[in-house]
């Protein structure tokens, strides 16, 4: 009878491994409630009225719910332009600087030539500057230019590559074979030839990952178009969202509804890019 109810080593182990996976997807659980309770708070605020936003304790659900607020606050910042705006800058940015930084990559990657070890490293020493070290003297140079309240400094540089994307990228072109380089080669392949038609297809996981993070950044962007841009008819949505902070009254409500339907095709695209996203970091070498 004592030995029926001595419970199995394998048993046990079962029962610990569930419980720890319980504690494990309790503990995940409440960080994400703790994490997303901020942008609750955002789209809970975009429906009250203006003296119900800040009363304490805060007031989850509103009451009335003021849907109205959303066309609204688009009308008030014109929302139509500042998302042609964005949608062009971001577009166009991100085709530039994946296109570039995949070509930059295919030559450091695939040639042999002197000190290209030593160029990959100035390269990668470039991403150790902060973006407020070399902001002034990017105003500068692009001053002098004659290119201040245009789009040329905001695109421009997308074609010279991304330190960190063409890092990223490096690590899986050198897991490709060599050996599809020379049979493209035998059969009359061009180098422009081998790298668009093999390596940007059999890099599409590192490809996709890049294009993710260009065009979240791209989309958030807001400093540095804050400094060149002047012509609000130029503004992106970034800028656009900063109209609503008066000298002497901010329409919190208004901005809160602006803000999310700003955020909104960010969260969407991650949604359904993360599994390229995952594959893309794990590929290339950056996972833990």
């Amino acid at each position: 009878m004592e030995a029926s109810r001595t419970i199995h080593p394998l048993s046990w182990y079962r029962v610990q491994r569930a419980l720890g996976k319980v504690l494990w997807y309790v503990l995940l659980t409440g960080l994400g409630i703790i994490f997303s309770m901020p942008f609750f708070w955002m789209v809970s605020s975009s429906l009250k009225i203006e003296a119900r936003i800040w009363i304490y304790p805060p007031q989850w659900i509103p009451n009335p719910v003021m849907w109205q607020n959303y066309p609204e606050a688009l009308k008030q910042m014109n929302f139509g332009r500042l998302l042609g705006n964005t949608l062009f800058l971001t577009g166009v940015g991100t085709t530039l600087v994946v296109l570039s930084s995949s070509w930059i990559t295919y030559g450091f990657s695939r040639f042999r030539f002197p000190g290209r070890d030593f160029l990959f490293v100035i390269l990668l020493s470039t991403m150790m500057l902060p973006g407020q070290v070399t902001m002034i003297p990017s105003f500068i140079m692009y001053r002098e230019l004659d290119w201040l309240n245009t789009y040329k400094p905001l695109l421009v540089p997308a074609l010279f590559g991304s330190p960190f994307y063409i890092f990223l990228l490096r690590q899986f072109f050198m897991t490709i074979p060599t050996e599809l380089d020379d049979a493209a080669k035998i059969d009359g392949c061009s180098y422009i030839g081998i790298w668009w038609r093999i390596m940007l297809p059999l890099t599409m996981p590192a490809l996709a990952t890049v294009t993710v993070f260009s065009v979240i950044y791209g989309w958030n962007d807001f400093l540095w178009p804050l400094i060149i841009l002047n012509d609000e008819a130029k503004f992106n949505l970034s800028l656009g969202l900063a109209a609503f902070r008066g000298v002497y009254h901010v329409q919190w409500a208004y901005l809160m509804a602006a803000s999310v339907v700003v955020l909104l095709p960010c969260v969407a695209l991650y949604f359904f890019a993360q599994r390229y996203i995952i594959e893309g970091i794990a590929l290339t070498g950056l996972k833990g």
